[in-house]
């Protein structure tokens, strides 16, 4: 089962540098689409986010921490990475009880294994993602156990940087929008939805400043 709250090494950073030219447009035109959402940008500040360097362990990272605190996900996860290369081979040869013995479940165990052997074995093609669009990336995603819709619109958003994503059953964005939209409570995932329409085609970025506005920005 997945846990439904943003990475925090992606939700972004408030920096006092310039935004990238990449992220200017987006901005502008949220901006105008959303006054209210334009002003949570304008409080948040640029963001500044470093893409995936490796599709793979992205993947097999998410599955560690489903269901985990932050700082318990990073502490397993940790040592998870000290056991050998977050490589598809090497995971396949190391034995289950070796992955037990640093904190994963059984279920987590065969989850990143079972990741592992659609990798090797070709049935899930991490680059070849960047020629499918959107829901298709998600359909190859969920065939591998362990992973559902939620992760796998975490790695378009993160990994593949697709600019049009919003996940609708993530919790911290439920509750940004909840304010965004003047509730006393979190936006139901048709709220969100609806409010969303109004930024397409930007809505990884939008997504991206309500995570960050749940830390450093009006509703922190």
């Amino acid at each position: 089962m997945e846990t439904h709250e943003p990475d925090p090494r992606h939700s972004g950073v408030r920096s006092g540098i310039e935004a990238p030219l990449t992220w200017q447009l987006p901005e502008r035109a949220l901006r105008l689409a959303d006054p209210a959402l334009g002003a949570i940008i304008d409080a948040v500040g640029p963001l500044v986010h470093s893409p995936a360097q490796d599709r793979f362990s992205e993947l097999a990272s998410a599955i560690v921490s489903q269901q985990l605190s932050l700082k318990s996900a990073a502490t397993i996860w940790g040592r998870f990475e000290a056991l050998g290369p977050v490589e598809p081979d090497a995971i396949l040869a190391l034995p289950e009880q070796s992955m037990r013995a640093v904190g994963l479940s059984g279920a987590k165990a065969r989850y990143v294994r079972d990741l592992a052997l659609n990798v090797a074995d070709g049935r899930l093609d991490l680059h070849a993602l960047d020629h499918l669009d959107d829901e298709a990336v998600i359909e190859a995603l969920t065939q591998v156990k362990g992973i559902g819709r939620w992760t796998a619109e975490m790695f378009l958003i993160f990994a593949l940087e697709r600019p049009d994503v919003l996940a609708v059953d993530d919790a911290g964005l439920q509750r940004a929008a909840g304010w965004l939209l003047g509730c006393e409570r979190p936006a139901s995932r048709e709220e969100l939805g609806v409010a969303g329409e109004r930024w397409a085609p930007y809505r990884s970025t939008a997504s991206r400043y309500l995570w960050a506005s749940l830390g450093n920005g009006p509703m922190s």
